[in-house]
């Protein structure tokens, strides 16, 4: 191989371009980004970066002794238009195109958005853009806060909002944030966050519409009136002023945040060979139908499973990288889920895949007193047929680590089992 394209230069991108050069390719790397910015972290966009804790600086996830290092190219704020039917010449959305020996797939996901024209106050936080235009909508003085979904990005993003001393209420329509995660009897416990934190809670409830009013603002009078341009929105357009929830309530609202979930960025494939359906479909080793073209991160789905998590991202490189150079499938990526999130004070840590069925035993500690501070905590084993499936705990960071590499070692004992039955 001389040439090497990765397409997408976030976390995943960035990690494929250090497997290339730690596993000894020395040819031609060239890293396509649609944002601007360098590569840097997406999980502290919703805690210390919109808290005002840390700044973009912190966010960096190389220095300049590194991109040295890498001798790669950088073709930053670009979008990909379109990869041809050979599957190795990327077409750019400036017209320009690239021919590479090898391509890494690593465009990610982009943030679900609610139907309906654009109003000012409302947001999504995935980027790095998404997170300033929030931050400073939130340093302008006490707001009513309706966040969208409590998933992990809508539960950290709360609880920021209310360090920061806004009012706000998150909105979920399944019966418990979390539940699909985390089954219900450990999600009622996470539930409880935000009540302890200080945020309202709605669940069982979708949105019906985004209520907004027009409200001029003078030239050049910035935040008159108290609304402002997101997102395109005209200066005389309209901004949010309340969530109408699908049982008729209406939720005051200065700003609304959606964190519905994402969509993997997959629609500038259309038109190629790879097959698509939610995310890139790849073998096991990231490899995908194409000759020499591999996928990694949030925009894969690895062996039917797409996972959005910062440890698949920074763990599927390695393994489709090897692969890539190889020329087809030595290795599969044989990774335990895991993610954390930090809500209200408190983490919550998870590995595993819980399933139907299972149940849940406390290990140590006790879910009394979750989040009140004090020392409270504990590590729940969720197991089925006298085997562990997945470990959680809250606050309980030693224990759930020890946990987590027992758990990993029987999944890798538990493969080369399968493997070797073969």
């Amino acid at each position: 191989m001389r040439t090497v394209i990765v397409v997408g230069a976030s976390l995943a991108g960035l990690y494929a371009a250090r497997e290339l050069r730690a596993q000894g390719f020395d040819g031609r790397l060239v890293l396509i980004g649609d944002e601007p910015h360098a590569p840097y972290d997406r999980p502290p966009l919703s805690k210390g970066f919109l808290t005002g804790d840390m700044d973009q600086g912190q966010l960096a996830l190389s220095d300049e002794e590194e991109t040295a290092e890498l001798a790669a190219e950088w073709i930053l704020g670009t979008r990909a238009r379109a990869l041809d039917v050979r599957g190795r010449t990327v077409v750019l959305d400036d017209g320009r195109t690239l021919t590479g020996d090898g391509v890494v797939i690593a465009t990610g996901a982009s943030a679900r958005r609610l139907p309906g024209p654009p109003l000012a106050g409302v947001h999504t936080l995935r980027t790095l853009d998404d997170a300033r235009e929030l931050r400073a909508e939130l340093t302008r003085g006490p707001r009513r806060v309706v966040v969208i979904g409590g998933g992990f990005i809508g539960a950290e993003t709360a609880s920021s909002c209310v360090a920061l001393g806004h009012d706000v209420t998150v909105v979920e329509a399944a019966p418990l944030p979390l539940v699909a995660q985390l089954g219900p009897e450990m999600a009622s416990v996470c539930a409880g966050l935000h009540a302890r934190g200080g945020a309202g809670l709605l669940t069982g409830v979708g949105v019906a519409a985004l209520c907004g009013a027009s409200r001029h603002v003078p030239p050049g009078a910035g935040s008159a009136g108290g609304s402002r341009s997101v997102r395109g929105a005209a200066a005389t357009g309209d901004t949010v002023t309340a969530v109408e929830l699908s049982d008729g309530r209406l939720l005051p609202a200065d700003v609304v945040v959606v964190g519905i979930g994402a969509t993997p960025n997959t629609g500038w494939l259309a038109g190629s060979p790879l097959a698509v359906d939610d995310g890139v479909l790849c073998d096991d080793g990231c490899v995908t139908a194409l000759p020499q073209v591999v996928a990694v991160g949030d925009v894969a789905r690895v062996g039917g499973t797409r996972a959005e998590h910062w440890t698949s991202a920074t763990e599927q490189p390695r393994v489709a990288v090897r692969n890539l150079l190889a020329g087809r499938t030595v290795e599969s990526v044989c990774p335990l889920p895991y993610f954390w999130s930090d809500q209200y004070g408190s983490r919550v840590q998870f590995a595993g895949r819980r399933g139907e069925g299972d149940t849940v035993r406390i290990v140590e500690g006790s879910p009394e007193g979750v989040g009140e501070g004090g020392g409270n905590g504990f590590l729940a084993a969720y197991e089925h047929g006298g085997r562990t499936t997945a470990v959680l705990a809250v606050d309980r960071a030693r224990p759930f680590m020890k946990a987590r590499r027992a758990l990993a070692a029987e999944r890798a004992a538990e493969r080369a089992a399968e493997l070797a039955a073969v």
